[in-house]
């Protein structure tokens, strides 16, 4: 049977080839019936287009959202985000400190310089670290001491300050951190820092923050249709939801991301090579899943110390009030 998406893409497999293919390899066959019945349909829904495809994946996101072989793409993506025209002319390399710590929660992370000199550092995380505005501030401050390098070693003696332009962190949340989820009609949120008397000086950095998960919310709750209305929506749309009557209506708007969606599903043809993938993606979410509950734990952990702490301080106050009392007892 035929679904929605076979005929836009004719080279979606059904789920019997699919399955065939499992069936014929031992080693496919293994790796498949390791798998939950969860996991097992999620894998078939995404490898034959029933739930359209899912692009938040790592391996997906970064064969389709590559900066080195199609920049035109993240010259968009950036453009839109950013309000003004971007073209990347580097990728610069990212600090692999950082990345071997914090990895396991990031679906892709790039670094890239903008043709007037700027930095930009785009993330895609699958789960929101806590404390996302530490982290990023702190990510932004290595940024600019980088650029900060980079500019004084090229320009040597004639470097000046002025050399040292914008850096922006820009953050994408596929689940986003409890922070955002107050504010549920919001899915862009901007940072930059300003003078509290209204004096200008330029500090450099800038934040931009999308929790898809409020983006993909807000677009269903109008008579659960979703409504595309730009293109700034549509890749929002793309990252994050996988329905086919979205995944049609994005197309037949904008015929171009016809091409991105074309190339995920030659992607899944490949099916050893994805379900190794998708099995490391499984792997990557449990770890997700035991380190957010560590943080969890610790972080009532320190409430709880905390209120013992302030438990001890009034018995020190009530103790001094009855010493205090006591001489006052004593003297009458």
């Amino acid at each position: 049977m035929t679904n929605k998406l076979q005929q836009y893409f004719p080279m979606i497999r059904t789920r019997e080839e699919v399955l065939n293919e499992i069936e014929s390899e031992n080693k496919l066959k293994n790796l498949f019936y390791e798998w939950t019945e969860e996991n097992q349909n999620e894998f078939l829904d995404f490898c034959t287009g029933v739930k359209g495809i899912k692009i938040m994946y790592d391996f997906m996101i970064k064969e389709i959202l590559n900066p080195e072989n199609t920049p035109e793409r993240v010259n968009e993506l950036l453009t839109l985000l950013l309000g003004q025209r971007v073209r990347i002319v580097d990728v610069l390399p990212n600090d692999g400190t950082r990345l071997a710590d914090e990895s396991t929660l990031l679906i892709t992370d790039m670094v890239v310089q903008l043709e007037d000199g700027s930095i930009a550092n785009l993330e895609i995380q699958k789960i929101g670290y806590y404390f996302p505005g530490e982290r990023s501030a702190c990510y932004s401050a290595d940024l600019l001491l980088r650029q900060y390098k980079r500019a004084r070693g090229i320009k040597g003696k004639r470097f000046s300050y002025r050399d040292i332009k914008q850096v922006y962190t820009i953050v994408l949340f596929e689940k986003s951190p409890t922070e955002f989820q107050k504010f549920s009609n919001n899915y862009i949120h901007r940072f930059m820092q300003k003078s509290d008397t209204g004096v200008n000086i330029n500090l450099l950095q800038e934040y931009l923050f999308i929790p898809l998960d409020i983006f993909k919310k807000n677009q269903q709750n109008e008579n659960r249709s979703v409504k595309i209305e730009n293109r700034l929506e549509a890749w929002l749309a793309f990252f994050c939801m996988d329905d086919p009557e979205t995944i049609i209506d994005i197309i037949e708007k904008y015929p171009d991301f016809k091409e991105m969606y074309e190339q995920a599903y030659d992607v899944c043809r490949n099916i050893e090579e994805v379900m190794q993938m998708f099995s490391k993606e499984l792997l990557e979410l449990d770890r997700n899943t035991v380190k957010l509950m560590i943080d969890d734990m610790q972080k009532e952990i320190d409430c709880q110390r905390e209120q013992l702490s302030q438990k001890d301080e009034e018995m020190l106050e009530m103790k001094k009030e009855i010493q205090r009392l006591q001489q006052l007892l004593d003297k009458k």
